[in-house]
């Protein structure tokens, strides 16, 4: 039995929920979300809380499901009350990033800069070497935070590159520390 699967979800003041033709839509004060729910999940929706349930907590299939579809639909509330958040550091000499209304232009070392455009739902902004990119929708989020991280990876031997806030990057030793030993 999945242990979160059975807490309901709470609705903060202002949002609503609507499951019609087996697709839920979440309206809150930043936004709208929808999702489409398969045959595999029960969602009961009350004023003020969403019960996501399943026929047979037997069969494995069913109880994965239920995990699965309590994750998405509680990111989907969240999101549309709070909205995500996740920040990129970029580090390395001559490397930056502008900018230019609804897209960024990083210039990571190579012999062109990179033209990055932003999807509809998300918004970024630049300080000095901190990006921050803002959404409602958790899985678009991270998505483009890891499209980004993609460009230019954070490098072993001097950690030159894109990498999350926080990240710890594993350095390696050179050529030079291996000769002395």
């Amino acid at each position: 039995m999945s242990r979160l699967g059975k807490l309901p979800i709470t609705l903060a003041k202002g949002v609503t929920a609507v499951l019609n033709n087996g697709v839920l839509t979440v309206k809150g004060p930043k936004g709208e979300l929808t999702q489409a729910i398969n045959g595999l999940a029960n969602i009961e929706i009350t004023p003020e809380a969403i019960k996501v349930s399943v026929n047979d907590s037997i069969s494995k299939k069913q109880r994965a499901m239920w995990g699965l579809f309590y994750s998405l639909v509680k990111n989907m509330v969240i999101g549309v009350t709070e909205g995500y958040e996740k920040k990129l550091e970029i580090q390395g000499v001559g490397y930056k990033v502008a900018s230019a209304g609804r897209s960024l232009t990083f210039s990571l070392g190579f012999s062109h800069t990179i033209n990055f455009p932003l999807p509809a739902g998300i918004e970024a902004s630049v300080e000095a070497n901190i990006i921050t990119v803002k959404g409602i929708d958790k899985q678009l989020v991270g998505e483009i935070t890891a499209q980004m991280r993609r460009l230019k990876k954070p490098e072993p031997y001097k950690g030159k590159g894109i990498r999350y806030v926080g990240e710890n990057v594993r350095r390696k030793a050179g050529k030079t520390a291996a000769k002395g030993a």
